[in-house]
């Protein structure tokens, strides 16, 4: 069983190097994204602004008729759909915070009809923006943990379940303009845990990026992967599932600060990772690969991304790596 391998990259290391690089080594999708954290809202902005540049379709071309990569766009969407300027008019687009206050910090309220019809419109004006991109639209929600709608219509729904009623109305919309749109789940942070109310329709797949193994500060995570994979493969359906993780992720083991540092990359681990997830039945592998531009080349040479070219290794091995309680960056 063949996988589709993809790296993503920030849109300033969106380079012809990198596409160059990307596709002698095998791999067959760059995914361009925009920071995200705070700065989602305005960094998608700004490649929103990026796409409408000679020099930047010219890159996208490249990759796609020259050297025959699928180029998709991935990001933190919720506060670009959904502006933050209409709380005053409307705070009951957004959403309502623990102690029973509305707030535009992140996110929206998904019981909010008016905002949904909103943010679902928004979505197709973004999807029509991104230049060449395929028809998996990755509009993730915000990046953070928690900050679900508590207001008496949602205060009961599971942030997993608050996804899926966004994933439902921007794929509904989204499916209006491109017959074969999908969106994905985003299995992050507190949604590695299935929904409870709702089931996926067609448009709606298995993205799991397991963030939690590599922080300290969820240690109730780490070495449970295999405990939280297969249940939302069995509910999402393996056939499409996505697997995006971190092991050319230098922004995350640089602490998001530049200038970047080196990248260790453990080749055992990455190969064993890939051969445990073919054999659980993905075929959609990506690792995000940020940090690696032209300022870390100049510091350090060329970086190390052939890991992700990496032969198989025993998946028994990776599942008993998994048991321990060690799991940590490769640079720490």
């Amino acid at each position: 069983m063949g996988v589709k391998k993809g790296i993503l990259v920030h849109p300033d290391e969106f380079t012809k190097k990198q596409i160059d690089r990307a596709a002698s080594l095998g791999v067959d999708v760059i995914g361009i994204h925009p920071v995200g954290g705070k700065e989602a809202a305005g960094s998608l902005s700004a490649l929103v602004g990026l796409c409408k540049t000679g020099e930047f379709r010219a890159l996208v071309d490249y990759a796609i008729d020259v050297c025959g990569l699928t180029v998709e766009y991935e990001c933190h969407a919720a506060s670009y759909l959904l502006d933050r300027g209409l709380f005053d008019a409307h705070p009951e687009y957004f959403r309502m915070d623990e102690n029973g206050e509305r707030t535009p910090d992140v996110n929206f309220c998904p019981s909010s009809a008016e905002a949904l019809r909103i943010v679902a419109e928004r979505a197709v004006a973004l999807a029509e923006s991104l230049y060449r991109g395929s028809h998996d639209f990755y509009f993730w929600l915000d990046d953070v943990s928690g900050k679900k709608c508590c207001c008496e219509k949602c205060r009961e729904l599971s942030h997993s379940d608050q996804q899926m009623i966004y994933l439902k109305a921007i794929g509904e919309a989204l499916g209006k303009r491109f017959y074969d749109a999908r969106v994905p789940y985003l299995a992050y942070f507190n949604t590695v845990k299935l929904p409870e109310k709702f089931k996926p329709d067609g448009r709606i797949f298995l993205e799991y990026a397991p963030f939690e193994k590599y922080v300290k500060k969820h240690p109730e995570m780490i070495g449970r992967e295999a405990e939280m994979l297969d249940p939302l493969l069995d509910f999402f359906g393996r056939e499409d599932a996505k697997v995006l993780e971190y092991w050319l992720d230098n922004s995350l083991f640089s602490g998001w600060k530049k200038p970047p540092k080196p990248l260790a990359v453990d080749r055992g681990t990455v190969a064993r990772e890939v051969a445990y997830y073919k054999a659980h039945g993905v075929k959609n592998i990506a690792t995000f690969a940020c940090f690696l531009g032209d300022d870390y080349e100049a510091l350090y040479g060329e970086p190390d991304i052939a890991a992700f070219a990496a032969s198989e290794a025993s998946p028994s091995a990776y599942e008993a790596r998994l048991r321990r309680s060690d799991i940590r960056p490769a640079d720490e």
